[in-house]
């Protein structure tokens, strides 16, 4: 079956809530896991909507400011895996489109898996919005098990 899993994640509670169920579906199995945050590159946020001017952000801010993020995010996947009895490595890459960062990380990794949320927008809000795990299944090249995560009972 799966012997490495690769779980991305945003930091977002119900990217949380994928990665929980990955680290569950690992333990299972016996895989090892590869939890992965990508972030993008400086240069995107400059041209997208002048973020880095309206707030006067230096390229030194920005990368600390994701390489903390990243951290934080992936320490908790971390975690949940190590309580779980789940071997788990941890990895931040730079890409300008996330999905493309996904796939290329799961070759990399040698991943068999990649075990991904999805918030199940429909209609005008993923058309505008867009969906990274609709482009993770346009692009993979190995197999892609799309958890439907549950909004957060408020």
């Amino acid at each position: 079956m799966f012997k490495k899993i690769l779980i991305p994640t945003d930091g977002s509670p119900l990217a949380a809530q994928a990665a929980n169920k990955g680290v569950c579906l690992a333990r299972q199995i016996g895989a090892e896991v590869v939890a992965l945050y990508v972030t993008q590159p400086f240069a995107a946020t400059v041209g997208f909507d002048g973020m880095a001017a309206a707030y006067a952000i230096t390229d030194e801010d920005y990368e600390k400011t994701a390489a903390e993020q990243a951290q934080k995010y992936l320490k908790a996947v971390l975690d949940r895996a190590s309580t779980a009895g789940v071997t788990a490595t941890s990895q931040t890459v730079s890409s300008f489109n996330v999905a493309d960062g996904i796939v290329q990380a799961a070759a990399d990794n040698g991943c068999d898996l990649i075990f991904i949320g999805s918030h199940g927008r429909t209609g005008l809000s993923r058309l505008l919005l867009g969906s990274v795990t609709v482009k993770v299944l346009g692009l993979a090249r190995t197999a892609v098990l799309v958890y439907r995560v549950k909004d957060p009972v408020e």
